[in-house]
This record gives structure tokens, C-alpha cells and sequence, in this order.
């Protein structure tokens, strides 16, 4: 399988099972993009038509449809040839001793396989596509943050991301939806009550350095920063953590029950603080739709409720780019039995996360 080059994320490669896909120059894609904008206000500036149009009300908007209904349209139109590179059983590669490509819970910086859609599948099913994933969000501004404001990060387009689906949508056994590009690994498999978050691991993140507000999750960073400076000296010595928690699917396996997990209880906090900390959980799970995040609480609370999420901030990296932070986590963490959310701030965003009260 050739290798993908990216110059935007270099530390990427390595760490999962494909590399990035290449990224468009800045400039060039500035360029294009406000062309387009420019080009479409000149159009609009001309035509009495459209000028009227633009004024009036849009149409109604159809109720959504779920991401697990629009799949099985998707899969209806598959041809023979398209379902060869893009679908597969549902356990494919897994249990393999660590042995080949984790397959449907495999964490992800690339397409599957390498295979984007623009290489498999028409500009119709494409654009089914987008509809899943936008179900998949919570709303336009979960589709914000998964799309990275629509940029795909170092994808640059919607295209260059990958689908593929693990078993049959419409038959009576399990099977996933995988989507994966740049900084980004998500699923749907429509069933809400297994205990097992999302469908399984799924990971995220942003180029932007993570203290710039330019990075769609800052606002995340920002809200468990509000807990740290609302933290007195003893509370902080045992939130801060010296070391890494390291990255990818090694950092969110589950500990052992005697295994002691880094950081402050949620229990030890004051109710003040422990508000703070409903806070990032908002928006942690704000891109999400409703019945992902559901499940995720159900989880929780299926292993000890939020009394047994620790949260450790990690110190051991300084910005590499010369930029100089004040409290600059390399990474923070949320964690407890059958939770993991590993959010790695520095130089830039990757969130790897593991949620499960079945595999605890």
C-alpha cells in the first residue's frame, strides 16, 4: 500500500494505521475558496432573480433522516464492484494478535484502505454520504466541529475522506458504518444499547495549534482549563501528572479494577467545581448526536456514575513552536471504569477515545 505524504501533521504518521492523505497548499486553498465566495456575490449582485431569492425564506427543512436509514440507502446502491473495495465482514481484522489492520475498531488518520470516496463511489453517493455523517452530528454545529469547518483538515475536501462499511446494513446481524479522513474516525451501527460508546473507539482532532481559538476544539480545552484555575494547591497536586499518557489505541485501554487511574475524582470536588466539570462534558460530547451522547452518560453511570471519573492534566511537553502558554497541558484526561477521553493538546489537536461498560 503507498504511503501518503502530509506536510501539516508529520507527528501523525506512525501512530495510526494509515497516514494522512495529502494536504492542499494554504494559500492555494484560500485562494480557490474565496474565489469561489467572490465569484458567487458577483452573480448574486446581478441578478434581480437571485437577489429576490437570496431575500426570501428558505424552504422547509425536511426532518432529518437517521445515519443507520440513510446507510442502508447507500448500500442499496452499491454496485458489485463498489461493494469489493468497500464493504467487508463485520469482524474483519479483528482478533488478529495485533497482527494486520484492527479493521471496524481500528482508529484512523486516513481513509480505510487509502481508498477515498472519490475514487469509489459516484457524486450521488457521495453526497449520501455527507447525510450520514451529518446525522451522525449534532446539527449544524456538530458538522462544524467533525468537518473542522468544513475543511476536512488536511483532506481539504469532503471527497478525500473514506466510508466502509463492516457487514450487511440490511440483514439481522451487527454490522458498522466506519468514516474516516485526516484527524478523524467515527461510526454509527445503530444499536444504543450494547454498552459499547459510538460503536467503538473513535478519534478526532485539529491542526491548529490546541491554545489558538483557531482549533474548533479549543472551546473544549478551554472549558477544563476553567476547572484547573477553579482547583485550590492541594487539589492541583494531585491533578497534575508528570509524564504522557501517550497516544492511539494503546492510550485508552481500560485498566485493570486494582489498577489505581491518574488525577482528581469528580467526587472530591466541590459541587462548584464539579459543575465546571459537567461543563466539559457538554462539550466533549457537543459534536455528537443525541443518542451517542445518551449512551455515553448510560455508560457512566453503568460503571460508577461520574463519582469515579478522574481528571489529570499531563505536563510533560512544552510547545514546540516556540509559542510559551501559560499552564500548557500537553495533554488532559478524563477517566474511569469503562471511560477514557485522552485529548492531547499540544502542538495541535488528537483525541482518542474509548467508552464501553461491556468491554470494562
Amino acid at each position: 500500500m503507498a504511503k501518503v505524504e502530509s506536510r501539516l501533521c508529520p507527528e501523525c504518521e506512525g501512530v495510526f494505521d494509515f497516514p494522512p492523505p495529502p494536504e492542499m497548499d494554504r494559500r492555494e486553498f484560500l485562494r480557490v475558496a474565496g474565489t469561489g465566495v467572490a465569484a458567487a456575490a458577483a452573480v448574486v449582485t446581478a441578478s434581480p432573480t437571485l437577489k429576490a431569492a437570496a431575500a426570501s425564506p428558505p424552504p422547509p427543512v425536511k426532518k432529518p433522516r437517521p445515519a443507520e436509514e440513510l446507510v442502508r440507502e447507500l448500500f442499496s446502491t452499491l454496485k458489485e464492484e463498489q461493494k469489493k473495495r468497500l464493504v467487508l465482514p463485520y469482524n474483519h481484522g479483528v482478533n488478529q494478535d495485533g497482527k494486520g489492520m484492527p479493521g471496524r475498531l481500528g482508529m484512523y488518520n486516513a481513509p480505510y484502505g487509502n481508498l477515498r470516496l472519490e475514487e469509489v463511489l459516484r457524486k450521488p453517493q457521495i453526497e449520501l454520504v455527507n447525510r450520514i455523517v451529518q446525522a451522525m452530528a449534532s446539527g449544524d454545529d456538530g458538522y462544524r466541529l467533525l468537518s473542522r469547518g468544513g475543511t476536512w483538515d488536511a483532506s481539504k475536501s469532503f471527497e478525500r475522506c473514506g466510508a466502509t462499511l463492516f457487514g450487511d446494513p440490511n440483514g439481522t446481524e451487527p454490522w458498522a458504518f466506519l468514516f474516516c479522513g485526516h484527524h478523524l474516525t467515527i461510526r454509527c451501527d445503530g444499536n444504543f444499547s450494547d454498552g459499547i460508546a459510538f460503536g467503538g473507539p473513535i478519534y478526532y482532532g485539529h491542526s491548529p495549534y490546541g491554545y489558538d481559538p483557531a482549533n474548533v476544539f479549543f472551546p473544549q480545552t478551554k472549558a477544563v482549563l476553567s476547572v484547573f484555575d477553579a482547583l485550590d494547591g492541594k487539589q492541583r497536586e494531585q491533578a497534575v501528572v508528570v509524564g504522557s499518557p501517550g497516544e492511539g489505541a494503546g492510550s485508552v485501554k481500560f485498566r485493570k479494577k486494582a489498577e489505581e487511574r491518574p488525577g482528581i475524582l469528580y467526587k472530591d470536588l466541590s459541587k462548584d467545581q464539579q459543575g465546571l466539570v459537567t461543563q466539559v462534558m457538554r462539550e466533549i460530547l457537543a459534536p455528537f448526536r443525541k443518542e451517542d451522547a445518551d449512551e455515553v452518560m448510560q455508560v457512566i453511570a453503568n460503571t460508577g456514575g461520574m463519582e469515579k471519573i478522574h481528571l489529570a492534566f499531563y505536563a510533560d511537553t512544552k510547545p514546540k513552536t516556540g509559542k510559551k502558554e501559560k499552564d500548557a497541558w500537553s495533554f488532559w484526561r478524563l477517566e474511569g471504569p469503562g471511560f477514557v477521553w485522552n485529548y492531547r493538546v499540544l502542538d495541535h489537536v488528537h483525541t482518542y477515545v474509548n467508552i464501553s461498560s461491556k468491554l470494562a
